[in-house]
């Protein structure tokens, strides 16, 4: 099976519902900074508005008498939220288009986590983070549909790498914003402040980002929803990816949800701000994100995907030992390996759906945050039975199904001849 682009392919060779002509934002031109830099930017609100509040979790432990697994919903409602969204979203941008509804979203999430900050209850925070996913998941669903639309396919890699990139820079920064920041000051007002820089982020997304020239309205109707999620799953590869993300999504989440804990407690003894450092292993992912993107384009996804998983693996592995600096090299690996999956993995979507590409994508960031809902909160169990222990087997079995959806998807037919994926 040939599975390299010959570089001579044409944009005709491409079996993708994506118009042909001169319409394609090309690599190193203005259209292409402004293009990345805005999803950059959108990408970074996003993560860091709905991951800033995984660090304070034992803070919220304290402040409000319960235990790990109950703080946990402070991101699970959330993550949960956003999935339901992404059914609603992206089929929303197939009918008023994608800048609209990715503006709509930033902003909307960002004067909701301000209005988190003011609540005096658990359930006041919890259900204000509940919109917060649900305003966020008008960008998660469309910013991987725009670029596939917009981007030439031989780029389309590098571009959604960068995107993710923005994305780790917005999870580190917001982890680490807030980590150090609850040592200092409230948590209300480390949640305001991410609300106001969130704003800022919105603002620039919103005025730099082209306008959409390849997109073409589809009506919205239940009919044609329900023709459309139909179809991703007729396809013999969608669903593998979709299963891809909820397993590395769940390990992701589980393994950043209970490390704090760990790392506050006997041998470590570390302060909450120390732990709020620990967010700097983002930057592997950062790394990863935009070079692994650019080697599946040259390799080939299916060739890529799975050593990444492996990778992830072997950083697991790492973090059952007690010296502190074994830890934090297992928890950087498989930070670098989770960024790099995921860049493979949700540019493959793009390639992968001939129809109805918003609907491919809400599907599977649907199981992307579903996944992080499930077993975020699921791993508090194995966290409070049997320790850090227990947390390594659950996000082991998570990474060998993830392994295992990954070799089956090597073996996938691609769409047509002479074409990379």
């Amino acid at each position: 099976m040939n599975t390299a682009a010959s570089p001579a392919t044409s944009a005709s060779e491409i079996n993708v519902a994506i118009p042909l002509g001169d319409t394609y934002i090309e690599k190193d031109t203005p259209a292409f900074i402004r293009t990345v830099l805005a999803l950059f930017s959108g990408g970074f609100a996003t993560f860091s508005l709905l991951y800033c509040v995984q660090p304070m979790m034992p803070v919220l432990s304290r402040e409000f008498s319960i235990n790990a697994a109950q703080s946990s919903l402070i991101l699970s409602v959330a993550t949960a939220m956003l999935a339901i969204g992404l059914l609603i979203t992206g089929p929303i941008s197939d009918r008023l288009g994608r800048k609209s509804v990715m503006v709509f979203s930033l902003f909307s999430a960002a004067l909701f986590t301000i209005a988190s900050a003011f609540m005096p209850s658990w359930e006041g925070v919890l259900v204000t983070r509940a919109f917060v996913g649900l305003s966020l998941s008008g960008l998660a669903a469309v910013a991987m549909t725009y670029l596939s639309e917009e981007i030439h396919p031989q780029h389309i890699g590098l571009a959604m790498g960068l995107y993710i990139g923005g994305n780790a820079i917005g999870g580190m920064s917001g982890r680490l914003i807030t980590g150090v920041l609850s040592d200092y000051v409230s948590w209300h007002t480390a949640l305001s402040i991410m609300g106001l820089i969130s704003l800022a982020s919105a603002c620039v997304f919103w005025k730099i980002l082209p306008p959409s020239r390849n997109f073409s309205a589809r009506p919205l109707n239940a009919r044609s929803l329900l023709e459309g999620f139909v179809l991703q799953f007729r396809d013999a590869g969608l669903p593998w990816l979709f299963l891809e993300g909820f397993l590395l999504m769940g390990a992701f989440v589980t393994l950043f949800n209970y490390i704090g804990y760990r790392l506050l407690a006997d041998p470590y003894n570390l302060s909450q701000a120390v732990v709020g450092l620990f967010s700097v292993v983002y930057l592997s992912g950062i790394y990863s994100s935009a070079k692994v993107g650019a080697l599946a384009d040259k390799l080939g996804r299916r060739n890529v995907l799975w050593a990444v998983i492996v990778l992830m693996l072997a950083g697991l592995a790492l973090t059952l030992f007690s010296p502190l600096a074994v830890v934090l090299i297992g928890v950087i690996m498989f930070t670098f390996g989770f960024f790099g999956a995921h860049s493979v993995a949700s540019s493959w979507i793009g390639r992968r759906a001939v129809k109805a590409k918003g609907q491919a994508a809400s599907l599977y960031l649907f199981s992307y945050y579903v996944g992080s809902s499930i077993a975020g909160t699921g791993g508090g169990f194995f966290w409070h039975y049997a320790g850090w222990n227990g947390i390594g087997m659950f996000i082991g079995v998570l990474l060998l199904l993830a392994l295992g959806a990954a070799l089956k998807l090597a073996r996938v037919p691609p769409l047509a001849a002479n074409v990379q994926v």
